[in-house]
């Protein structure tokens, strides 16, 4: 990989100080070491490396080692934020390896011996291990499942491996303890395979994480671009091992930009993690849009909540997975209601798909309780609606019984008075009684009559304008009826306009002390609306008194609307809405 000249890796000064970190660190077990001490490690380590930096100030400073020390750092502490977030994955171990073998390179070159100077040597480059580990498993959570995965990783041990060891063989400058044939020849053809085979295994390693990123959809190319800035650090260093075979010179542009390069795979972690906080904050917005979402819409709010575009809800059964695909099950009170399928690499940030899922179950436990609250709506509708259709009847009945009842009988008894009177000549006194009775049989017969009107509006039978026309001729205040509408209604319709007309006809004459009223209908679309205005004292009040408020309760049992406007010295006016059918 980036590797440093000869007078490069042996020019940095011994120091003792950092080998105790090396022994500490390479005595530790990941699995077993506290986060916390990892991130001590980590920054005593970062300290131990940068001392020439910080305040050794005569040791000389190579500056692409500094470069590759802060590299090392982020790799390690990005990696164990990883590790935190997702403990079942191996990626974050992976990238806190890959920095840690960053760091330990740095450190070797502060040990003062030649074991140390050719442990340094042999293991510069072990830290790609590592990192072509975790670029080529960064979508199955840091484990290696295919035999090409392995294959390529394994294949960094020709030039890094063996190779290495070769070269240290026959290299007099670098060989070190491993310097058993100084032949410089046959180090440099050894060394300039070295640099091909490891240029060659780069390419390959980027063709494959370039293949599987165009594959993918559109959350696991985000998931993915970790990998994708790891394929193009390892682009830039085949780039310079090509650049050192083809000129054989180091070209510093180019080890810079390699060096560089190293950085955007930290970054990329960073920003999807960005992302995901970004996402998370904006779930209070999900939340309350989805108080209000209903069906394929809630849906499409978690589509975008998690930028997942073939996400699915599902009601029914127990959906499969799938390739690439997870499940989020939502559950009520122990049982299964529900389950999000959603694109596997979204497990990556488990809160934010599990804060969604919790988010979702409210969305339908808000849902039930509308669809439940609307279905008792309905029932307490279709309550009233039978209660006014039961009311109407009866009084239908009442109407006819009193017609063909006792009306009947009062007018029978009325023109026997008739025939009586007329046959009595002589006695005056028997005559008055007679025609006393009669008128008081006819006012009580007109009474009833009234009072049969007011039960069930027989008039209604040759149609609304007509009735409201002769409720406006008994009315004592002059009263225009204005019908825009000649077509029948309902018969449950017609009934509540007549009623509201007549009440609020009735108040006008009672309270309003107006010297004239209208009543106006007409018909708009599917509503029929009736109006009755006067020219009184106002100050009417609805909500005093049964008359207006059993009329609003008719009028909302049909689904219509009562309004009542009446200003002090501005008149009264009463407006229903009643729905009317198309």
């Amino acid at each position: 990989m980036i590797r440093l000249a000869p007078w490069e890796v042996m020019m940095r000064p011994p120091d003792t100080s950092g080998a105790s970190v090396i022994a500490r660190l390479a005595a530790a077990r990941p699995r077993g070491v506290p986060l916390t001490a990892l991130w001590v490690a980590i920054v005593v380590a970062e300290l131990v490396a940068l001392r020439p930096v910080l305040w050794d100030r005569e040791a000389p400073v190579q500056p692409i080692e500094v470069v590759l020390t802060l590299v090392g750092g982020s790799f390690a502490a990005c990696g164990l934020i990883a590790w935190r977030r997702r403990p079942d994955s191996r990626s974050g171990m992976l990238m806190a390896g890959t920095g840690f073998a960053f760091i330990a390179v740095q450190l070797l070159g502060q040990v003062e011996g030649e074991l140390a100077s050719t442990v340094r040597v042999l293991g510069t480059d072990w830290w790609i291990f590592f990192f072509v580990a975790l670029i080529l498993t960064l979508h199955t959570g840091g484990r290696m499942q295919s035999r090409l995965d392995r294959l390529l990783v394994a294949s960094y041990a020709v030039p890094l491996g063996v190779a290495q060891v070769a070269w240290m063989m026959f290299d007099p400058a670098v060989g070190g303890l491993l310097l058993a044939f100084p032949d410089p020849d046959v180090a440099h053809a050894i060394d300039r395979f070295q640099r091909g085979a490891l240029a060659c295994c780069c390419l390959a390693t980027d063709v494959v994480v370039v293949a599987r990123w165009w594959r993918s959809t559109g959350p696991r190319r985000r998931a993915l671009l970790p990998s994708l800035a790891g394929a193009f650090a390892l682009l830039c260093n085949a780039a310079l091992l090509v650049n050192d075979l083809a000129s054989g010179t180091r070209s510093q542009a180019l080890l810079w930009l390699t060096a560089c390069s190293f950085l955007t795979v930290p970054l990329a972690f960073l920003a999807g993690l960005l992302r995901s906080r970004l996402a998370r904050g904006g779930l209070t917005d999900l939340i309350l849009r989805l108080g209000s979402t209903r069906g394929a819409e809630l849906q499409a709010a978690l589509r975008r909540a998690l930028g997942d575009p073939g996400l699915v809800l599902a009601f029914e059964g127990a959906p499969a997975a799938g390739a690439g695909r997870a499940v989020a099950p939502i559950e009520r009170n122990g049982r299964r209601v529900a389950a999000i399928v959603y694109d596997v690499s979204l497990d990556d940030d488990p809160e934010l798909v599990q804060a969604v899922a919790s988010a979702t179950a409210i969305a339908l436990e808000n849902e039930r309780l509308h669809a439940e609250s609307q279905q008792r709506l309905e029932e307490v509708r279709a309550s009233r609606e039978r209660i006014v259709a039961a009311g109407d009847a009866e009084r239908r009945r009442l109407e006819r019984n009193l017609h063909d009842g006792a009306q009947q009988r009062l007018v029978g008894i009325a023109l026997q008075l008739r025939l009586l009177q007329n046959r009595l000549s002589g006695d005056d006194s028997v005559a008055e009684l007679v025609t006393t009775a009669s008128n008081e049989l006819a006012l009580s017969l007109a009474e009833l009559r009234e009072l049969a009107r007011g039960i069930h509006p027989a008039v209604l039978e040759h149609g609304l304008p007509a009735a409201l026309k002769s409720l406006a001729g008994r009315s004592p205040v002059p009263t225009t009826v204005s019908c825009d509408s000649r077509e029948r209604l309902l018969e449950p319709v017609e009934l509540a306009a007549y009623f509201v007309a007549s009440e609020a006809l009735a108040n006008v004459a009672k309270y309003s002390k107006a010297s004239h009223a209208t009543v106006r209908l007409w018909r708009t679309g599917s509503v029929v609306t009736i109006e009755i205005a006067d020219d009184g004292v106002g100050g009417a009040d609805e909500t005093l008194g049964s008359g207006l408020r059993g009329l609003a309760d008719r009028v909302e049992a049909l689904e219509g609307r009562l309004r009542v406007t009446s200003p002090r010295g501005g008149g009264t006016t009463v407006t229903a809405e009643l729905p009317c059918g198309s």
